[in-house]
């Protein structure tokens, strides 16, 4: 990992960047990590696109200071970048985010590469990485021609959440809990991210790929990988991911049911004939020693009744001896909110007050404060500039993931469900009630994700 120094000099360059991703997300962050000296000394940011503009015209489309303004320029198409970043200065490192879409990251790579940068350069790319595992194997053998490993950088956003982060430090840093982190104790593993929204100017990507591959394939494996994974040897990126890939290869699909809102046909750029999900339940399992024979259970969707990301861990219940002679008394559960609100809850039983012994739910709370959690993208370019590859998906992990997801793409029935409604539940499985946590953890100004 690099170190950042007062004397190391770096330029971004950001392809597509008269795009809506450049305008709400990269701009934006890079400016607050500026503003925060966290660029190095004297960065630079290009712009590049297929439009002519000035760097006054480039600048003046984003809201940022004129300190930052005047560290912002613009350069038509990507081709001989290097000879006009040269007249600028020599950099140590210059980091190239491809906001473009994806069929044409291999083309870019390669025009990038040609112009020389050798190991200064890095490139950054987005989600999808590829459709399933034979086209993923292409783009990242193809990608892999002109870059190492080390300079490819794949964004899940997802990972860069402070309450992500925080299933690590909560598994392993506790020793309370890492001793019933298994099938031994924990009933079922339960995953829900819900959207209220509608496609927007996605809806021909999103039908072409469906809530499977856009969401679960992933942003969920990628959480589920947190959760289950063995404890790496140390905080190094390659044994993280070493966890994280024993994990994907155990895993197994054991039911999947597709449902597609009502009215999505109608939606601009989609298929009259479409069959592709716009939510599935998905229920799971790993087969290794830790959590053999415990299920897990996968949902997410479009046009629901509320939007929320949330992960419960939900523990056995107590014999039926004391407190919990009748059955009743509820199960522990560990909550956690990735998003909008971001926090950590445990659900335990206490005594009420007064002198008889009745017992009543209870949480304790851990919640983010406003403020105190970075946008993803912010906390995802720095970690680019520091050459910190934790937080960023692996060729081999984005390729073990779509074996996982391949006996179930585009395989089966799609049903029906109206819009901003969720499904019922279709496998052998008790949801946890997640609207019941809504107003846990809300801060004053919720992060965007």
């Amino acid at each position: 990992m690099v170190k950042m120094g007062e004397s190391r000099k770096i330029a971004i360059v950001i392809a597509g960047a008269t795009g809506d991703l450049a305008r709400r997300k990269l701009v934006p962050a890079l400016a607050r990590l500026f503003s925060q000296g966290k660029l190095g000394s004297e960065p630079l940011v290009i712009g590049t696109g297929r439009s002519y503009l000035s760097d006054d015209e480039f600048s003046g489309r984003f809201a940022a200071d004129d300190a930052f303004r005047n560290r912002m320029h613009y350069h038509q198409h990507i081709e001989k970048i290097r000879g006009y970043i040269e007249t600028f200065g020599d950099f140590d490192r210059v980091i190239f985010f491809l906001s473009l879409p994806p069929q044409v990251y291999p083309e870019t790579a390669q025009v990038i590469a040609a112009e020389g940068f050798g190991e200064r350069a890095s490139i950054i790319i987005e989600k999808p990485f590829g459709s399933d595992v034979a086209s993923a194997h292409r783009l990242n053998s193809k990608i892999a021609e002109f870059f190492s490993e080390r300079q490819i950088f794949r964004i899940d956003h997802y990972l860069a959440k402070e309450a992500v982060q925080n299933i690590l430090v909560f598994r392993f840093a506790n020793s309370l809990f890492y001793p019933v982190w298994n099938s031994r104790y924990v009933e079922s593993i339960q995953i829900s991210a819900l959207e209220t929204e509608d496609l927007g100017n996605r809806s021909a990507y999103f039908d072409r790929a469906g809530i499977l591959r856009d969401m679960v394939q992933n942003h969920l494996l990628q959480l589920l990988c947190l959760l289950t994974m063995e404890a790496p040897l140390t905080l190094d990126p390659e044994d993280i991911r070493a966890q994280k890939i024993q994990i994907l290869r155990a895993l197994r699909i054991d039911e999947c049911h597709r449902f597609q809102y009502e009215g999505y046909r109608d939606e601009k750029g989609v298929a009259a004939d479409s069959v592709t999900e716009t939510y599935a339940e998905v229920r799971m399992s790993i087969n290794n020693f830790r959590w053999t024979g415990m299920p897990i259970y996968l949902r997410t969707g479009k046009k629901m009744h509320r939007k929320g990301t949330e992960i419960g861990i939900r523990f056995k219940r107590l014999p039926k001896l004391l407190f919990n002679e009748d059955g009743k008394l509820l199960p522990n559960q560990i909550i956690f909110k990735i998003q909008p609100a971001e926090g950590i809850i445990v659900d335990i039983q206490s005594k009420l007050p007064g002198t008889d012994i009745s017992l009543a739910p209870s949480k304790l709370n851990f919640c983010f404060t406003s403020g105190a959690s970075r946008e993803a993208y912010e906390r995802l370019l720095y970690d680019v500039v520091r050459d910190d590859h934790t937080l960023f998906v692996s060729a081999q992990e984005s390729e073990e993931a779509w074996k996982v997801m391949a006996p179930v793409l585009d395989k089966g029935t799609v049903a029906t469900y109206p819009a901003k409604t969720l499904p019922a539940a279709c496998s052998a499985c008790e949801w946890i009630d997640f609207d019941n946590y809504v107003n846990d953890c809300v801060p004053e100004t919720v992060p965007q994700s």
